[in-house]
């Protein structure tokens, strides 16, 4: 459904005008299209529907701004987006919409919903294991198509977990296959979750990572960039077209996912970032000179901010200008973003509201609208939300051990035997600098054709990093991925159908 607000409606004349937002744990953002003319203002909480409305012009124009702090930090801070009038609404930002001098006007505010100073007291609340479990099942249940398959991505973690146990608990191994991503190395956690699946009761399948790219693979991938509404930094982005390629019946379903609950339950460093955030304070005043250092130099990195070191990396303002010289330089943004506020307090403001939304949950948003699926968060529910934004933290994290979801830990080990401290951190990993190096002409060819850069200074930048990829250095990693990065973006602005005339619906 699409809303449209006119400069003449008489409820924005008023002194407060109306006011948009977001539900509280971001289930269901809202967009918002503003165009410069300030002519009108559409808004939905269904980004597809939103870019083929017909009163959105098409092509869309790239946001010189928003692709900035992509190739900078890997994401756009919301309310602004990749695209020029194009905004966001997610967790804790509101927009002020009235009339001003014949136009509509939008003042944007926002204010972080989950500080932990607001939850109740230890002797005040003890948690209800039963209540979340069937919490979590309604949230499911309640958005789920039952015309459709449903499909739960499922590792050994405590998100999927918890949703799997409680949908088992009312009934549902029938309804809902588990599906596993199968990394390479230790981190793998097919089989634990195989086993998990086996024991609860439902169907399982793995998927498995491609890293030579077939003809039929790169097909897929080009369908995915077609028709995500966004670009999307995460690393595992490319495996997700390769899902709907190995199990076809992802297409149209209803995908159920245990992302965006460390907002509200605590987000909790590792200690190594910890101590990094730490140092920042004095290191990130460097900034200065950091940021004029090659994106692999362990100068540009010292000089992150506090509120950088929560997971935002890309490439260095020097770099970027290479490749886009009228790039905007991030810097000033971070710096204002850092606060002396206690890190356990100030890294959900950071990580929550616009990393997990706008890389991690958008990977998944980006999937399931690209293929047409129905895309269900039950952690982001409000009311599951709201019971656990008020639950004491004894019972969430540990500030000392640096331990997070102790509540979930006890649910799955006490019914499933599922000891989360044993099993240490797994994670979902995925070998993009493998997908770099073998099928590099392919990848670089992408980014050849795209409009988007200076195809001099581009070659230098990606010929630099390829280099430092296939050496020994610290950051050959890194250097894979910002090349992987600087490739989807192309791919991105060179197939987009909201960035071609002829590609609209």
């Amino acid at each position: 459904m699409i809303n449209q607000y006119t400069h003449n409606q008489p409820g924005l004349y008023a002194p407060s005008g109306r006011v948009l937002e977001s539900d509280l744990a971001g289930e269901l953002p809202l967009y918002l299209y503003w165009p410069q003319d300030q002519s009108t203002l559409l808004y939905s909480t269904s980004i597809t529907e939103l870019l083929n409305d017909a009163r959105v012009p098409k092509p869309l124009k790239v946001s010189t701004e928003g692709l900035s702090f992509l190739l900078q930090s890997g994401v756009v801070p919301p309310p602004k987006t990749a695209y020029q009038d194009i905004y966001i609404l997610g967790i804790g930002d509101k927009a002020k919409v009235s009339t001003l001098n014949g136009k509509i006007d939008i003042q944007f505010s926002h204010e972080f919903p989950f500080l932990n100073a607001n939850r109740l007291q230890a002797d005040e609340m003890q948690p209800d294991e039963d209540l979340i479990l069937q919490m979590l099942a309604e949230a499911t249940i309640s958005r789920i198509d039952e015309s459709k398959p449903s499909f739960l991505f499922h590792s050994a973690g405590k998100d999927s977990n918890s949703i799997a146990l409680a949908l088992a608990e009312a009934g549902w191994q029938d309804k809902v296959t588990l599906i596993t991503h199968k990394s390479k190395g230790k981190a793998d956690e097919s089989e634990i979750s195989a086993k998990i699946a086996k024991q609860l009761g439902f169907k399982h399948q793995i998927l498995h990572e491609v890293d030579q790219l077939q003809a039929e693979h790169k097909q897929a991938i080009n369908d995915y960039f077609v028709n995500a509404p966004f670009p999307c930094t995460d690393n595992v982005t490319l495996a997700y077209p390769l899902y709907a390629h190995q199990l076809p019946e992802l297409k149209g379903a209803n995908i159920i996912d245990g992302m965006g609950n460390d907002v509200f339950i605590g987000h909790i460093p590792s200690r190594t970032e910890f101590k990094r955030q730490q140092i920042s304070k004095y290191l990130k005043y460097s900034r200065l000179l950091s940021k004029h250092f090659p994106s692999e130099s362990l100068f540009h990195v010292a000089g992150r901010t506090r509120a950088e070191w929560t997971g935002l990396s890309g490439l260095s303002f020097a770099d970027v200008k290479k490749i886009l010289p009228d790039a905007f330089d991030v810097s000033d943004f971070w710096l204002e973003k850092d606060s002396n506020q206690d890190y356990l307090d100030f890294r959900p403001s950071i990580r929550g509201t616009i990393i997990d939304q706008e890389i991690f949950t958008r990977k998944a948003r980006n999937f399931a609208d690209s293929i047409n699926a129905n895309m269900v968060l039950p952690f982001a529910n409000q009311q599951v939300a709201e019971y656990f934004a008020k639950m004491p933290e004894q019972h969430l994290f540990d500030r000392k051990a640096l331990k997070n979801k102790l509540i979930l830990r006890k649910i799955l080990k006490d019914r499933i035997g599922l000891d989360s401290d044993a099993l240490g951190k797994l994670g979902f990993s995925y070998d993009s600098r493998s997908i770099v190096l073998q099928n590099w002409d392919w990848m670089h060819q992408e980014m050849q054709q795209c409009p988007l850069w200076e195809q001099a200074g581009l070659l230098k930048v990606i010929t630099r990093l390829k280099g430092v990829m296939q050496s020994q250095h610290k950051y050959a990693d890194l250097s894979g991925r910002l090349i992987y990065r600087i490739y989807m973006f192309s791919a991105w602005r060179n197939q987009s159908r909201y960035l071609k005339q002829n590609k609209q619906a």
